[in-house]
Formats: C-alpha cells, sequence, structure tokens
C-alpha cells in the first residue's frame, strides 16, 4: 500500500490535549470488522463483548521522565535532550536524540539543571542521535534520582505544548510496573481498577507482555511505498507465564484481545507455525500493515491515530483498510478526540 492512502485531515484542535476525568469513561467506538458495523459506546462498555474465558494482552511497560533541557558549554545555548535508552549502567551511557543537533559535535559538554548533572557527547548515531556518558560523584541511584529528577514527562509536542505535573499519573497506565518506554501504551490508558474488578466478575482474564515504546512509534515515515519502511527495534518481553496464558486461550476457542498496537506487534512478531507465541526477550522491527493475516489477536482496542501514522496503518491491517478509513470519517464527524489522550476504538 501506498502512505498517500493513510492521508487526512485532522485539525489541531481535535487533538485531545487531557484525558477524561474517568479513565473507562472515554468515548469507545466499535467497528463490527466483518460487516463494516459502526456502534457508539463509552469505554467500560469494552468488557460488554467479551465473557468468560476470553483473555485481554496488556503492555506493562512504565514510561519514564525522558525529556531534558539543559544548555550547551562555553554558548550557553539552550537543547533538549530526549532520553531512549540506557547503555551502559555502569559508564552512564545513554542513546539520546538532541535538538537542535547541528552544533552538538563530540567532546562538546552538556549541562542539565543548576549545573548539578554534566554529560560528554560521545558518538554521533544519526543525524540527531548521540551517545552521551554522563559525569556524576554518586551510587548509580543517585545518579538515577537525579536524571530522572531534571526529566519531565515526555507527552508528545503535537498533544500539549507544555507539560502539566498531572501528567505524570495521567501518561502512564494504571498497571504500568517494567521501566523503559519513552510512549505510553495509549489504549492502555483507559483501564481503571475498577473495571478491572469488572473483568474478575465476568471471568475475563489478563495478560502482561513488555514492550518498551521508543520515539519511533511518532517517526515520520517517509517513503511512499510502504514495503520500503524500516520500523526502529523495540524491546519485547514475553514471559513463559504470558506465553502459556495466551496459548492456553486461543486452544480453548476463546477469544484474545490486544490492547494497543504495541501489544498487536508483540503477539505477532514470533508465531509458530502452529499459531502460538513463544516466551521470549528480544527485539522487534515488525512493520504491519495491510494486507497482513494475523494469527494471535481476535479483537483489538486501540486510539485514534494521527494521519499517515504506522499505528494506523496496524489498525487498517486488523480492521480492514476501508472499514477503518471509513470509521475515522465518522470519527470526525462525531467529534471524537484523537491522540493518546483521546478516545478509543474496538474492533471485534
Amino acid at each position: 500500500m501506498k502512505l498517500s492512502q493513510f492521508q487526512f485531515s485532522l485539525p489541531k484542535d481535535r487533538i485531545a490535549q487531557e484525558p477524561t476525568r474517568w479513565r473507562d469513561e472515554c468515548r469507545l467506538m466499535v467497528l463490527h470488522k466483518k460487516t463494516g458495523e459502526i456502534e457508539h459506546r463509552i469505554f467500560k462498555d469494552i468488557i460488554d463483548y467479551f465473557g468468560k474465558g476470553d483473555t485481554f494482552v496488556f503492555n506493562d511497560t512504565k514510561v519514564f521522565p525522558a525529556r531534558l533541557y539543559g544548555k550547551k558549554e562555553k554558548t550557553g545555548a539552550d537543547i533538549i535532550v530526549f532520553l531512549l535508552r540506557e547503555l551502559n549502567r555502569e559508564q552512564k551511557l545513554w542513546d539520546v536524540i538532541v535538538d537542535p543537533a547541528r552544533k552538538i559535535r563530540i567532546g562538546n559538554k552538556l549541562y542539565f539543571g543548576d549545573d548539578n548533572l554534566v554529560a560528554e557527547v560521545i558518538d554521533n548515531t544519526t543525524s540527531r542521535g548521540r551517545t552521551l556518558r554522563f559525569l556524576f560523584d554518586g551510587t548509580y541511584e543517585e545518579f538515577k534520582e537525579t536524571l530522572f529528577g531534571l526529566g519531565e514527562t515526555p507527552v508528545p509536542v503535537f498533544v500539549k505544548p507544555k507539560v502539566t505535573p498531572e501528567d505524570k499519573e495521567n501518561y502512564q497506565t494504571i498497571f504500568a510496573k517494567n521501566e523503559g518506554a519513552v510512549c505510553v501504551p495509549a489504549a492502555g490508558i483507559h483501564f481503571s481498577r475498577e473495571l478491572f474488578n469488572r473483568m474478575i466478575l465476568k471471568d475475563i482474564e489478563k495478560a502482561f507482555i513488555t514492550v518498551h515504546m521508543g520515539i519511533g512509534q511518532f517517526r515520520k515515515v517517509d517513503v511512499e511505498d510502504l514495503s520500503k519502511h524500516r520500523m526502529d527495534a523495540e524491546r519485547m518481553i514475553i514471559t513463559p507465564e504470558a506465553a502459556e496464558a495466551i496459548n492456553k486461550t486461543k486452544k480453548r476457542g476463546n477469544k484474545i484481545l490486544a490492547v494497543g498496537t504495541t501489544t498487536i506487534r508483540a503477539l505477532e512478531t514470533y508465531v509458530t507455525t502452529d499459531k502460538e507465541v513463544k516466551a521470549n526477550d528480544i527485539w522487534t522491527n515488525k512493520f504491519i500493515f495491510p494486507p497482513y493475516e494475523f494469527s494471535i489477536p481476535d479483537a483489538i482496542v486501540t486510539g485514534f491515530h494521527m494521519p499517515e501514522s504506522t499505528m494506523l496503518m496496524s489498525v487498517a491491517a486488523f480492521g480492514g483498510f476501508e472499514n477503518v478509513m471509513h470509521a475515522y470519517e465518522v470519527a470526525l464527524e462525531e467529534g471524537y478526540r484523537f491522540g493518546p489522550y483521546g478516545d478509543a476504538m474496538l474492533i471485534v
């Protein structure tokens, strides 16, 4: 398929800057992929479409405060450093993106806070990517506390220009456990403790996997032919317990609901000939776009994504291109909110 097929006009005011007051009370569009029928519900109604023995698969990654504001040595020029991942704990090496990057060269020192944290640029990785070595006298725990104390919640700037204290909680799922993400698995935001309790009453089961979402989720696709696009790799962990729960559900003939596009990618990355998932701890750069035959999920729940985004492409692969693009037209007409703080779509 072509990139331009996923273009549509999205007014800026349709991107939600804040979540709904209660996590499970955003709007929920339900798309029946076989018929194209659309229903308009509230998110907490999602359990009406599932029953005893069905399993919801969640991504339990935890967002860390990845955005740092600092200054360049000598010139004092303002810079933004976006932490991507820790490369070496002992040497305090981090893979980062810097902005503006043009004059940030190997050997430069960057200062953060009241100069109580300093980093040295030791390598160029991409046009904006750098490897930093943080210079810090103290224990590793003290370093991490200082680093994350200076960082802010990495809510994308297209969502809101200035982060607020409330975002620390809002831009995180209630079941976040394993630190390592710079983007929240947004579909999971809408699950509340009350909704989890209602799932228990209906005997709907839960399985948790980990996919550490990187900034590549929002990287612009710059090729018209989607088969030539290369996804950024993300670490995914499926424990033996999660794999067993998912495979048992499939064997029983019950339904698997994949919560979010990252979960979809992980479930489809390594599927056996028997259409089972295997426990693993690997990096995935799987890119799902139409046409694609799914092996694991029977239903998905996701948000409303940006034009030409890889997340929209994955959703269209599951729900059918025409169905999903029509659903997006309806969403715009009906006032649905887009982005990670926006409303949700269930495809069954």
